[in-house]
């Protein structure tokens, strides 16, 4: 039932986004030119023999400093929109043990970060190994609870390299088939068997088993016991 539930949820958002965006575009028309949008095409229909060629971002029209702003703001608001959908799946797709709060907060800042990294970088190899240098220098240390949480933090860099190119269409398609097939997998109980760990677990059904020593989880904290 929660991903049931998930997929109208996902569906409105989808709906009410995109024609948010085609009723604002109507209303001013020259807001088109600003969009992040249109970059894929530019990567799948432009061969380049250089490897070391600059990636264009789709902003030709964007000429001053007015312009430019805008474009970032909506090129990160943008990678946000993106992103707010898979933190929900993220959400329902975990139990309490392997939540992490972390995540689905960096989940929707890391876009911003990369998004402007990538319109820092995107046409200079000397600033790109610039910035590898500076992120060699600082240490990461922190563990994510699951293994499977490092799916989302690559989505999540994928999102804001999507926008920053101005390809913002690669990350939504990708974001919407992630979500939905996630859910699928997780209604469909796809290649479960008995005993094993079952990763798209909903957290009120691993909430409902008993712990490892035969007990009712809900007893520990006194939640659903009768009053005295």
């Amino acid at each position: 039932m929660i991903f049931r539930a998930l997929f109208v949820r996902l569906t409105v958002f989808y709906v009410l986004v995109t024609s948010a965006v085609l009723g604002i575009v109507a209303l001013n028309p020259v807001l088109s030119d600003f969009l992040p949008i249109g970059g894929a095409q530019t990567l799948l229909s432009t061969p380049s023999d250089d490897p070391f060629s600059g990636v264009q971002i789709g902003a030709e029209k964007v000429s001053n400093l007015g312009g430019s702003i805008l474009w970032l703001f909506i090129a990160v608001a943008g990678a946000v929109l993106t992103t707010i959908p898979v933190t929900w799946t993220y959400m329902a797709s975990r139990n309490r043990a392997e939540y992490d709060q972390a995540l689905v907060e960096t989940m929707i800042v890391l876009p911003i970060a990369v998004t402007a990294i990538v319109v820092m970088v995107h046409n200079s190899l000397a600033l790109a190994f610039s910035l590898a240098g500076i992120v060699g220098g600082v240490r990461f240390r922190n563990t994510l609870k699951s293994s499977g949480d490092a799916i989302y933090i690559l989505l999540a860099i994928a999102i804001g390299l999507a926008a920053g190119i101005g390809a913002l269409e690669i990350a939504l398609v990708m974001t919407v088939m992630f979500n939905y097939a996630f859910g699928l997998l997780w209604m469909a109980d796809y290649g479960a068997k008995d005993g094993t760990h079952r990763y798209l677990r909903a957290a009120e059904t691993d909430a409902a088993k008993p712990n490892a020593d035969g007990e009712d989880p809900h007893s520990q904290s006194g939640e659903g016991s009768e009053p005295n």
